[in-house]
């Protein structure tokens, strides 16, 4: 059966070793906690470039590529107050190419996963951000691209993915990652639509 190019196994859940393999340093945590879920925020685009030029200013040509992903970059969809950026460096796995530099305009290395992509994600506080960094390569990257303009172009599934977000943040979690864990689903559901729809690759939907 074709799948799509930017198709990935839908896996679920993500456990609390595979957590706690990623993450660099200490993370508490909160029993029972709630995550926040905010209306759409206009004032996020602006925030989004000051960000970026933070990046790119620490990095120069080092940055190949910076994008605006996750909810905050989808008009009229509730989000984490928590701006998500996509930095595409020459090699994620070379953290000396790039770590330092971002350290030093602010932004803090809390997780790495080599055997994903050579994932690295960075955090910054004022405004909230992560910084999710990949090589060229990494499929993931256009993955969020795909899912941030599916949503902007159809109404139906935003709303979706907004009112479950909402539900979501009514409920108490002991983390984020079993929040996110609750929301893979539906996220998969919506990449099947999209891959069905792209006319340039054929795709066959594959089961959860």
């Amino acid at each position: 059966m074709p799948t799509h190019p930017l198709w990935l196994p839908f896996v679920l859940p993500t456990t609390e070793e595979m957590d706690r393999a990623a993450v660099t340093g200490q993370r508490a945590k909160i029993p029972n906690q709630r995550v926040e879920v905010v209306a759409p925020d206009p004032t996020w685009p602006a925030t989004y470039r000051t960000l970026e030029a933070n990046v790119q200013g620490a990095l120069g040509d080092g940055a190949l590529h910076i994008e605006h992903v996750g909810s905050t970059s989808v008009p009229e969809l509730w989000a984490k107050p928590v701006i998500d950026l996509d930095l595409i460096v020459a090699d994620s796995a070379d953290e000396d190419a790039y770590v330092p530099l971002l350290e030093a305009a602010g932004w803090r290395l809390v997780i790495r996963e080599p055997d994903w992509m050579q994932h690295r994600c960075f955090r910054h506080t004022n405004p909230a951000a992560n910084l999710h960094a990949f090589s060229p390569d990494a499929v993931e990257p256009k993955r969020q691209v795909a899912f941030r303009d599916w949503l902007i172009a159809h109404d139906d599934d935003r709303q979706r993915y907004g009112e479950l977000k909402r539900q979501l943040a009514a409920q108490p979690f002991g983390s984020v990652m079993e929040y996110n864990n609750h929301k893979a689903p539906l996220i998969y559901d919506i990449y099947e639509r999209i891959f069905a729809a792209d006319p340039a690759h054929p795709h066959t939907p594959q089961p959860r």
